[in-house]
């Protein structure tokens, strides 16, 4: 049985009311952080347990709150990037939506590790009922005194805000959330300074995804060491992964990191298999901005061996054969998906998304929704086929944050894996399945 670290209470019923959660061991790490650990303690706690960002990046968050500048005699803050808005992920809605509180309680853990007094969680605009639901739970942690002056009587101060979102999926990108969080357009900030020397108000700050902050608990009560005992080499812990598309069974799952991907596609107590008794088409593992896997390289690594649900596995051969964890959004093809109508898909999410202010961005994503259009609606040349790859390549790297890699790289990796069905597309249009099985992939088409 694979260990349950987020979602071992979602089942319980009347689990978003604090006393239901109380009773389940619920701000147990609150009481032993600010009792019987320093602040200090608490981060090489986390740095022990190995966590990683749960946000996309898989940056070491032990490593990412040392940086926190501790001279600096500005106030610091705390931010949970709660702006999820990737296409095909939806991990931490669910989270939310399930055990609000397990989300609190990590934020007044980490907060107090940071030494920060007042925090923020920065949730998409979109998502107007878990927006109420944390507002509710936090009024009850008040209540408790799980917040405010002087918690459990340790001196410790923390207060707490909701903030919706501005409506961008840019917003998502940690400096364009400070800025919206400010007040201002989210535009990304050229770095450095960055936010962990000049973040909120030009103060310190540590932004964290909510599936990193509510596994802070967990690590808490029972130990970093632990924690870096469950999962593979440096991908330790577990991992909540959204998966969706041509699956019998889609859904939030968590699992170990480590487990094997075509275990977690093909087992009854994950995926369930491909819908319909199908066959597998290709999978994009992380989120839609993570390059595409074809079957063969999803299962397995070029070298042959099994590919593993971990942040190194599925990196395995870089983007000629292999992609990223990412954000967890595990979205399937069957055989009768059209790869290329995804990717138009793909990339008119990125053309509408990109704030503009990198001019590779703003213009390359509209170039590629134009060509991607053409090759789709029978109108396309074979030249157009490198021509989505050139402008790709002058996207990535390019620009001031990762939106422009992120519509890059599902370009690149779709036609180096999959450039027979584009250059079908162009030879005999009529021929794309897409057109005339519309139904076959709707399911997929709708996270977009």
């Amino acid at each position: 049985m694979a260990t349950k670290i987020l979602l071992e209470h979602v089942g319980v019923e009347g689990i978003r009311a604090i006393d239901t959660y109380l009773a389940h061991g619920g701000y147990r790490s609150v009481g032993k952080a600010l009792k019987e650990m320093s602040s200090d303690q608490l981060v090489e706690e986390v740095k022990t347990a190995g966590l990683r960002g749960r946000g996309g990046a898989g940056f070491p968050t032990g490593m990412k709150w040392s940086f926190l500048d501790k001279k600096s005699e500005n106030p610091r803050y705390l931010v949970c990037n709660a702006d999820e808005s990737e296409p095909g992920t939806f991990k931490d809605r669910y989270l939310m939506e399930r055990i609000p509180h397990l989300l609190i309680e990590g934020m007044i853990t980490a907060s107090y590790a940071l030494g920060a007094n007042t925090s923020y969680i920065y949730v998409r605009g979109e998502m107007m009922p878990v927006i109420r639901l944390l507002e509710k739970a936090i009024a009850e942690a008040y209540a408790k005194g799980y917040l405010g002056k002087n918690i459990l009587g340790s001196g410790y101060n923390l207060d707490l805000y909701v903030q919706p979102g501005g409506g961008a999926y840019i917003c998502g990108e940690e400096t364009a959330l400070l800025e919206s969080l400010e007040g201002k357009r989210g535009n990304p900030r050229n770095k450095p300074p960055f936010p962990a020397v000049s973040g909120l108000y030009g103060c310190p700050t540590v932004i964290n995804n909510v599936e990193t902050i509510a596994s802070v608990p967990w690590i808490v009560n029972n130990g970093g060491a632990a924690y870096a005992s469950i999962g593979i080499g440096k991908s330790t812990g577990t991992k909540l992964i959204s998966a969706c598309g041509n699956i019998r069974q889609p859904g939030v799952y968590e699992i170990e990191l480590g487990l094997p991907v075509e275990e977690f596609l093909y087992s009854d107590v994950y995926c369930g298999g491909i819908a319909e008794g199908r066959e597998l088409k290709a999978v994009v593992p992380g989120g839609s901005s993570v390059p595409i896997l074809p079957k063969e390289l999803i299962l397995k690594t070029a070298a042959g061996e099994p590919r593993l649900m971990s942040y190194e596995s599925l990196a395995e051969g870089g983007f000629v054969s292999g992609s990223m964890l990412g954000s967890g959004g595990f979205i399937v093809f069957d055989d009768r998906a059209c790869i290329v109508r995804n990717l138009w898909n793909f990339t008119r999410f990125y053309h509408h998304e990109s704030c503009g202010q990198c001019s590779p961005c703003r213009e390359g994503t509209g170039w590629m929704a134009k060509v991607l259009h053409r090759i789709e609606h029978g109108h396309g040349k074979m030249s157009d086929i490198d021509l989505l790859v050139d402008v790709a390549k002058h996207i990535e790297g390019k620009t001031i944050c990762p939106l422009g890699d992120a519509a890059a790289w599902p370009v690149g990796s779709a036609i180096r894996h999959f450039r027979d069905e584009f250059e079908a597309h162009v030879k005999n249009p009529d021929s794309c399945l897409a057109k005339h099985l519309h139904g076959a992939y709707a399911h997929a088409a709708s996270i977009m």
